[in-house]
């Protein structure tokens, strides 16, 4: 073969190896990209599956109770140093976290047919910081004019008042708190009509009151809470109570059980004839003096009598019969003025004891 010939043919099969080596070298550069790609995309998978595994168990553990939280305590019934009478306390190794399985929830809603609720009490204050509450308007005995503005006040020491959760959709969702030491929370004042006595006997209607208002600002600062009744109330005998709770509308918790309560009531009148108390104790104390006057006069002239009695005897001992109608004549006018006088004075006495009965109808 000629070296003209050859050495085309050399050349084509360099050229061809060449691009053979250069293609299978694209290949390998190709198998080791997609081999990347896939171990990319497999840890990027194995992280995600991870990331929902923990997060798994996080809300896993959010619905678990935490061992340091068991209060072991509550495994105990207290019977066996209890005192007589005493009753057995339920038991639960858990907190009691599902005793509400299977009731209605009461879900941070006022259930009027009841319901139970699962949340804890929370945090409880010490006791130099319990709540207590005193009324001071109106105060005991109070009377008031009908269909007037009441402003009804109380005061509140240890509460960090002005907290009120939205009670339709919050009712006792959330545990009692503290702040500085004290509850978080607010008032409410409640008025009841207790009928036609201002001392009803019989426990009064809970789900009836004439006024209601909860209190949901702090106040004036220094602890008195005002809740205002622009309409004012009829005439009748009232009770109004404080009526403290926690954020969330519960019933304030106290550390201990010997204790002052933590909220007050009162009693007043509302009428149109608001001095009708003061007008029967004055007519009270005249006519009980109008009875001990008549009495003393009666017993003054009663010993005078005794007196003149005995000396018409001796009169008549040594005058004779002139000196006897001398005393006949001063015992009948003695007698006429004791008899007289001794009926007007238990007159007196029984007049007063009306009104005193009538008097009485108008305490508050």
């Amino acid at each position: 073969m000629r070296f003209s010939t050859l050495m085309p043919l050399l050349l084509a099969a360099g050229v061809a190896q060449a691009q053979f080596g250069k293609g299978k070298g694209n290949q390998n550069q190709n198998a080791q990209n997609q081999n990347a790609q896939n171990q990319n995309a497999q840890n990027a998978q194995n992280q995600n599956n991870n990331n929902q595994n923990n997060n798994n168990n996080a809300n896993a553990n959010a619905l678990a109770l935490d061992p340091n939280n068991v209060q072991t305590n509550s495994q105990n019934d207290g019977l066996a140093d209890a005192e007589p009478g005493q009753a057995a306390s339920a038991t639960d190794d858990a907190n009691f976290i599902n005793f509400c399985t299977g009731e209605t929830l009461t879900n941070g809603l006022q259930v009027k047919a009841g319901s139970c609720n699962g949340i804890p009490m929370g945090k409880i204050p010490a006791s130099n910081q319990m709540v207590s509450a005193v009324m001071i308007n109106p105060v005991n005995g109070d009377q008031i004019a009908p269909n007037l503005e009441i402003n009804f006040q109380v005061k509140i020491a240890n509460l960090q008042a002005g907290s009120f959760t939205n009670p339709d959709v919050t009712y006792y969702a959330a545990p009692q708190d503290l702040q500085g030491g004290q509850i978080v929370g607010h008032t409410h004042i409640t008025v009841q009509d207790t009928g036609n006595d201002a001392n009803p006997t019989e426990p009064l209607d809970a789900e009836t009151f004439a006024f209601f208002k909860g209190i949901n600002d702090a106040g004036d600062g220094q602890g008195t809470l005002t809740a205002t009744l622009a309409a004012g109330l009829p005439e009748g005998f009232y009770r109004v109570c404080s009526m403290t709770s926690a954020s969330n509308h519960q019933p304030v918790l106290m550390p201990v059980a010997q204790r002052g309560p933590q909220d007050d009531c009162v009693r007043f009148e509302v009428t149109a004839n608001p001095d009708n108390n003061q007008n029967g104790q004055q007519a009270q104390q005249g006519q009980g003096q109008q009875a001990q006057q008549g009495q003393g006069k009666a017993a003054q002239q009663g010993q005078g009598k005794a007196a003149q009695q005995g000396q018409g005897q001796a009169a008549q001992q040594g005058q004779g019969q002139a000196a006897q109608q001398g005393q006949a004549a001063q015992q009948g006018q003695a007698a006429q003025q004791g008899q007289g006088k001794g009926q007007g004075g238990f007159g007196g006495k029984g007049k007063g004891r009306r009104n005193r009965f009538a008097s009485r109808q108008f305490v508050a």
